[in-house]
């Protein structure tokens, strides 16, 4: 194939679904993978006829350790490579940490961290033997902010994204490889109804705070091509993501504490 592929993680709705859109107006062939087969038959199906290009769907679920294998396996056998990745899958994990239970943790931390790490790690030599590659790494402002209870590994996991993704631009950066962090902030997709906090997260955020999923994934897309490591979508999670890093860690952590004792959670 003279196009080059775009594999996307988490590909069935939200920000990993406007991904594989816009991958593919710019003339990437997509091969989508997340849990629900029949949505991403449906998306493949419409950005085949759509853009005009090969689309692949692998439902997989990454808490499985051999799916990483798999969906690599599936592109070989289909005469693909990788050139571009986005490692969007992913969910949220709420509860006290002391309060949940190993197995929910254990595949949380597979699907956020061990399948990024491990697709990455397996995609990367043939990018940097052909000398081009693209790596989304969908982390969060969660990663550049401190932690938050409730949601115990969710910002631990963001902040490793970030960290990995900082070495592997450094890395990579004269191979024609581009490494990004994405890092939005609330955003409109599924995220919230799936873990039950839709309610909660509404009465606190208010509506200017909140991006469309496509915004950010356009954001994205041109913060890898430009190869800048860290993007942050929108004017007021930028605002957010400078004041973590002037405001003492004490400090806000103190704020946390007091903002979560308002609302009866501590």
């Amino acid at each position: 194939m003279t196009r080059r592929l775009c594999l996307v993680t988490g590909a069935s709705s939200g920000i990993g679904q406007a991904f594989a859109r816009i991958f593919a107006s710019h003339g990437y062939d997509v091969a989508l993978t997340a849990r629900r087969a029949e949505r991403l038959e449906h998306l493949a199906e419409e950005i085949r006829l759509r853009y005009g290009v090969e689309t692949l769907a692998i439902p997989a679920d990454l808490a499985d350790p051999a799916a990483c294998d798999h969906l690599l396996q599936t592109l070989t056998a289909n005469g693909r490579e990788t050139d571009a990745l986005v490692n969007n899958a992913g969910y949220g994990l709420g509860g006290a940490y002391a309060a949940t239970s190993w197995d929910d943790e254990r595949a949380f931390l597979q699907v956020l961290l061990v399948a990024v790490c491990e697709l990455t790690h397996k995609v990367l030599p043939g990018m940097v033997e052909r000398r081009f590659g693209r790596i989304v790494n969908v982390a969060s402002l969660a990663g550049l902010a401190p932690g938050l209870p409730g949601a115990t590994l969710y910002g631990a996991t963001k902040s490793f994204l970030v960290k990995f993704s900082e070495s592997l631009h450094l890395e990579t950066r004269e191979q024609g490889v581009h490494v990004s962090a994405l890092c939005p902030g609330y955003t409109y997709t599924e995220f919230h109804d799936v873990n039950r906090t839709r309610e909660q997260v509404s009465r606190r955020a208010p509506e200017w705070l909140w991006l469309g999923a496509d915004e950010v994934a356009a954001a994205g897309y041109e913060a890898v091509e430009a190869n800048r490591v860290i993007c942050v979508p929108g004017a007021p999670n930028k605002a957010v993501a400078a004041l973590t890093r002037i405001v003492p860690e004490d400090w806000a952590l103190a704020l946390i504490a007091r903002e979560q004792r308002r609302m009866g959670r501590l």
